[in-house]
């Protein structure tokens, strides 16, 4: 599997740190304690600056093979390319309208969270490629508890490149601490993630987006609450199953199928996907919780376990993406509006899906 990691030819290390546990690269630097940003940074390899720089092209009317005078360059209009200052290497092709981004300002945003980093938990971050791509993920302050014993930690990640691809994106997501179990939790009319373009206001909504995730952390007492209401509801076999059947649904015409009890017309990708979903619900070690066994909570974590903990992927990356914002991010999402669907109608012992 391969791990994409820059190597420093200079230090000749990688580009990575992790608190205490090495990662299953099994590569880059391990620490016991957590770091503060400026650690973070230096431990990261991450300590080092881009460049706009013009980028220009050889006069293609002049012979080069038997000229030995300097060849005249021509200036490629509106591109330029992004250069690692420390190492001289090109990291990618950018238009004018392109805005570096610096590694210490993403971790300023982070620190902006909590005022000044004092109770940001730096876990992990480093820089993939040419150093062209970094991430960096970071526990913030205290817990979601659920029940007595179900812990959630909180969360935050952040992903940026210097090639020209790829938007700012930063996260919000807890984690169940006996499962590792990735939760993902989204509230209706909030968001736990934002993107921003590398653009001329980059910096700025940068500094202004730690705003909006202070939000999504501030979250985490809803979401203890509604977690807390959601552990104390019992739920069937058979209604976990239903949960499931529309939580994973992939289309519009599977979910009218199997509205419509047509349950010869599923394919058999789909219903394998809903098997294993429930089987992993029915169990997974965690069910031994009495937060999540036989209850609404144990319901939604099914959905989202089985991506974190069953479901293979082409590699570590796809996992990632799949998990912070493509299919399984969409799953939970599904799931999680059931669940709330589920509680909200518990007078009519009613699922109700629409």
């Amino acid at each position: 599997m391969a791990h994409h990691l820059n190597f420093n030819e200079a230090h000749q290390e990688y580009s990575f740190f992790s608190v205490k546990e090495r990662a299953w690269h099994g590569l880059g630097k391990i620490v016991e304690q957590y770091l503060t940003s400026a650690e973070a940074i230096q431990f990261a390899g991450l300590n080092y600056t881009v460049e706009k720089r013009p980028l220009f092209t050889i006069d293609s009317n002049t012979d080069c093979r038997n000229n030995e005078e300097a060849v005249p360059d021509i200036a490629v209009p509106n591109y330029f390319a992004t250069i690692r200052s420390d190492t001289e290497q090109v990291l990618g092709v950018v238009g004018k309208d392109y805005e570096v981004v610096q590694n210490v300002n993403a971790f300023e945003f982070f620190d902006a969270i909590v005022g000044g980093g004092q109770g940001m938990l730096y876990e992990t971050a480093g820089a993939l490629g040419k150093s062209e791509r970094i991430f960096i993920t970071a526990k913030l302050p205290g817990y979601i508890r659920v029940g007595k014993d179900d812990f959630i930690e909180k969360y935050l990640f952040l992903t940026t490149s210097h090639d020209g691809f790829g938007s700012i994106t930063a996260a919000f997501t807890p984690v169940r601490i006996v499962c590792n179990n990735t939760l993902n939790a989204a509230m209706r009319n909030h968001t736990n993630a934002i993107k921003i373009r590398h653009t001329a206001s980059a910096g700025d909504r940068l500094k202004q987006a730690h705003t909006l995730m202070g939000i999504s952390n501030t979250m985490a007492n809803e979401m203890q609450e509604i977690f807390n209401h959601w552990s104390t509801v019992r739920i069937t076999d058979q209604e976990v199953k239903k949960l499931i059947q529309v939580a994973m649904v992939p289309n519009k015409e599977v979910f009218h199928n199997l509205m419509a009890g047509k349950t010869d017309k599923l394919s058999t990708t789909y219903t394998n996907m809903v098997d294993k979903v429930y089987e992993y619900a029915m169990s997974s070690p965690t069910q031994q919780m009495k937060t999540t066994a036989g209850t609404l909570f144990g319901a939604y974590n099914s959905v989202t376990g089985y991506f974190q903990n069953v479901r293979n992927y082409k590699d570590g990356e796809a996992k990632f993406k799949s998990i912070t914002e493509g299919t399984a991010k969409q799953r939970a999402q599904t799931a999680f509006d059931l669940c709330l669907d589920f509680y909200r109608h518990l007078n009519d012992n009613l699922l109700q899906f629409n």
